[in-house]
């Protein structure tokens, strides 16, 4: 160059990766407090959890306490019995519809005729990884709870590891399909979610717990008429599963299937412990948890779910046509609702046993950051955290710990009642297009 004189290098601007990489070096002690770093932290969990679920099947002793009755239920209809009074277990009768009949059936081949346990263990540790990302999903879309809650939602739990790879029971099926079909719900695609939610159900009857938050959202969504629609879908899902054991013994499958008056065992009761035994299996007491439980749904969705100043008879309208334009729900009203849905149900239960903790577990974190108690601090919410655990952890069950079991629950209750109602969407004006199913 003329002269000698050398051109200066303009320096180069870091990489995007390193400009990430700064950030959450200089993020470092907010990590675990902030939500923008959820994806981050739950990915890291789930990584770790494979190698927990892989040292728990190969350290911890496998205990049988039901799969051995599944396969006795399976086995029976594969030698071509379907009247379902006539299927039974070590364990008892067949209470479950017809979906568990498939799925465990699939599991009876796969594990050779239910006699490799060990393959049958890293079968649900599957189930419990694909859990645990359908839920950490909900947790990153929401972003309400800070990612330090999530170790004590997965790799702290013991009770849940057991009850997924040490148990083998169907409750974590059902709830893997269940939270599956809230991600769908979450992302606009209802009539997929419902098929799906139908499916949860066919394994195990606790889904329901969901059904009256899912009917309430169904109906703000598209009211009644375009609601009938995917209530029939899931109709028909369960009548088409059943078929087979409708046309051999209809009432035998439907008193089985779905008994909502069966008698549970005192001596397995988690939460009421404290109460006597004659007053347990008294009728008259399963009526009156019954009527608390509607009425606590009544009256959150009156107070809670509808919008204020807003008849709740307006949700059976088309969208467009109600009085008040229509809103949208959020994603975090879909998750609220439906987990409040179940919440409600798990506090009036007449039983709960010990594999029953899976049915609201990965919940917890949501409905206690979703308290409208402002003073409620994380500290307070993670013991109410570790109460629960270790009240569900006692075996067998004593007074103190179920009673320790109502007060959090009557606490976790009482701060979603006092919540303030979340935002809804923008919304729609009387000439807008009705809210539409992605799915249609």
């Amino acid at each position: 160059m003329a002269g000698g004189v050398q051109r200066r290098k303009s320096p180069s601007s870091p990489s995007p990766l390193w400009g990430t990489l700064h950030a959450l070096w200089q993020d470092k002690h907010l990590v675990l407090f902030k939500t923008e770093y959820t994806l981050l932290v739950v990915s890291v969990l789930w990584l770790l959890e494979i190698g927990i679920n892989v040292w728990v099947i190969q350290k911890v002793a496998y205990t049988e306490i039901d799969w051995k009755a599944y396969m006795d239920e399976v086995e029976g209809v594969i030698n071509g019995t379907y009247d379902y009074t006539q299927l039974k277990g070590d364990t008892g009768p067949l209470v479950y519809p017809a979906g568990f009949v498939y799925i465990f059936t699939a599991l009876y081949y796969i594990t050779s005729h239910g006699v490799n346990i060990r393959l049958g263990q890293y079968i649900f540790a599957v189930f419990y990884l694909v859990t645990l990302l359908l839920v950490f999903r909900i947790y990153y879309r929401t972003k309400k709870v800070p990612p330090y809650v999530f170790f004590f939602m997965c790799c702290a739990s013991y009770r849940i590891h057991s009850i997924f790879v040490l148990r083998l029971f169907n409750d974590p099926v059902a709830m893997m399909l269940l939270f599956a079909a809230v991600n769908l719900f979450m992302d606009g695609y209802w009539t997929l979610g419902c098929g799906l939610y139908s499916l949860a159900v066919s394994v195990k009857m606790n889904v329901l717990l969901f059904a009256p938050g899912l009917l309430f959202l169904l109906l703000s969504e598209f009211g009644l008429i375009r609601t009938i629609p995917k209530l029939s879908l899931c109709a028909v899902i369960q009548l088409l599963l059943g078929l087979p054991f409708l046309l051999e013994n209809p009432i035998g499958y439907i008193s089985r299937a779905f008994d909502l008056g069966r008698q549970f065992m005192f001596k397995w009761t988690v939460n009421w412990r404290f109460l006597p035994e004659w007053f347990f299996l008294n009728r008259y007491f399963h009526l009156l948890l019954l009527s608390g439980h509607l009425l606590t749904l009544l009256i959150f969705a009156l107070r809670q779910w509808k919008r204020p100043k807003e008849n709740i008879l307006e949700i059976l309208k088309e969208p467009r046509k109600r009085k008040v334009p229509a809103e949208k729900n959020t994603v975090d009203q879909i998750v609220l609702i439906l987990f409040t849905s179940n919440f409600i149900g798990m506090c009036f239960s007449r039983s709960l046993h010990y594999q029953f903790y899976v049915w609201y577990f990965h919940t917890l974190p949501y409905l206690l950051w979703s308290g409208g108690v402002k003073k409620l601090a994380h500290l307070l919410r993670v013991l109410i955290l570790g109460l629960i655990e270790l009240s569900w952890n006692t075996y067998p069950s004593t007074i103190s710990s179920s009673a320790a079991l109502h007060v959090c629950h009557l606490i976790i209750l009482l701060c979603l009642w006092l919540a303030p109602p979340l935002p809804s969407a923008p919304a729609e004006t009387q000439g807008d297009a009705p809210v539409k199913d992605k799915q249609q």
